[in-house]
């Protein structure tokens, strides 16, 4: 696994041995990798969490707690960044439904286990290295970087590239075969020879054409592709929940 560009963990849970064990088990988790242990914040309440002005790229979130509760929590956090990373920590069932409509990443029952965590921190740390990751636009008019998660998709008309983000498009220098290698990511996928798509932003599709970014944009789907790019947009969605 390669090394986690810059990442801060937070904790959330009015259960202060449970603060603990997840410190620990997250600490050793690391270590395991043999990756740099990062920073990891905790709290006991949800006023805190949401006072906290630092970027909160995963976090454990108990559901019930004094105050502000774990769902209504997850709902602001995700309102603010739709990249964080939520696991929802509870011995309540009842709360799943709730938790998934705002997405969250996983869904962690009490006492917690160990290899379970383990095994859903490999994902959470794939998918943030995959939308946190820079892209470098090289134009004309110079160098801008953005996320990955940014792009929406690469665009090709005639020899001009497009690579349109969420704050505008860019007009780049590089070629098509530059953008294929680049975003050679989870999250993107060559949905036709001009198009690169970001899964992130899919709003549906069907057999000739993908919709993204809340219907604003077009891409185009080859037929030959369909397939593939179905099979790569569920295994997607899978992966964030």
């Amino acid at each position: 696994m390669k090394g986690c560009v810059f990442l801060r963990i937070l904790i959330c849970d009015d259960d202060d041995t449970i603060v603990v064990k997840l410190q620990k088990y997250v600490i050793e988790y690391f270590k395991q990798k043999k990756l740099k242990i990062p920073e990891i914040s905790t709290y006991n309440n949800g006023e805190d969490l949401l006072n906290d002005s630092g970027e909160k790229n995963i976090v454990f979130l108990d559901v019930e707690m004094p105050g502000l509760n774990g769902i209504y929590i997850g709902r602001e956090l995700k309102q603010h960044d739709r990249n964080t990373i939520i696991f929802i920590v509870t011995s309540f069932a009842e709360y799943l439904d709730d938790a998934m409509r705002f997405h969250v990443f996983r869904y962690l029952s009490k006492p917690l286990d160990k290899q379970r965590l383990f095994q859903n921190m490999n994902d959470a740390l794939q998918l943030y290295n995959s939308t946190n990751t820079k892209i470098p636009l090289e134009t004309k008019d110079g160098v801008y970087t953005v996320r990955a998660s940014d792009i929406v998709f690469v665009e090709a008309r005639g020899r001009t590239v497009l690579v349109h983000t969420t704050h505008g498009k860019y007009t780049v220098i590089p070629k098509m075969s530059y953008w294929i290698t680049a975003l050679d990511i989870p999250c993107f996928f060559q949905s036709h020879r001009s198009f690169i798509v970001n899964l992130q932003h899919v709003n549906d599709f069907d057999h000739s054409l993908i919709h993204l970014h809340n219907n604003e944009h077009t891409a185009y789907l080859t037929r030959r592709k369909y397939s593939d790019f179905k099979e790569a947009y569920f295994l997607y969605i899978e992966s964030t929940r």
